[in-house]
């Protein structure tokens, strides 16, 4: 696993960030949830205020489906991007398939398949973009759970 992220001093509009790459098969969830609360534990100490503990948990919920995807899905290597704004959290993960997830409505009936479902619902908005060799979801959650959705999500980008 490699890690890389920016201390930009205490800009509270600056962004941090923080990129993991997994070699073929290396990748889990419970590492990549580790990865998360690394970034987040050492927000405060760039003098952001720290993130709030119901978006922590909804990251932590989203980081799980994706890379849990990523790995079931996809062969080869896959990687994960951590971006902090003022406005939210930006979590993106890569990997080597060019399929598109399929949100499927809930099915209490159904065993699995309700991952990206729930990373819609805890998320401002979902994008996926195709890479020349797979492809990359992004999810971007608010600081302020009240805040209207972004309009310009370049921003966060």
């Amino acid at each position: 696993m490699k890690q890389a992220a920016d201390e930009p001093g205490t800009d509270e509009q600056a962004t941090l960030r923080c990129g993991t790459v997994w070699a073929d098969g290396a990748a889990c969830a419970v590492e990549a949830r580790r990865a998360l609360q690394a970034f987040l534990a050492h927000v405060p100490c760039t003098g952001r205020t720290p993130v709030p503990a119901a978006l922590a948990i909804d990251a932590e919920l989203v980081v799980s489906e994706l890379v849990t995807n990523a790995i079931r899905h996809a062969p080869g290597p896959c990687g994960m991007i951590l971006l902090l704004s003022g406005d939210g959290l930006a979590i993106t993960v890569w990997d080597t398939s060019p399929e598109r997830p399929v949100v499927r409505e809930r099915d209490g009936q159904r065993f699995g398949g309700h991952g990206m479902h729930v990373v819609h619902t805890v998320s401002t908005e979902v994008t996926v973009a195709s890479l020349g060799t797979g492809k990359q979801i992004t999810a971007y959650l608010r600081t302020a759970p009240d805040a209207a959705p972004a309009a310009d999500l370049d921003a966060w980008r």
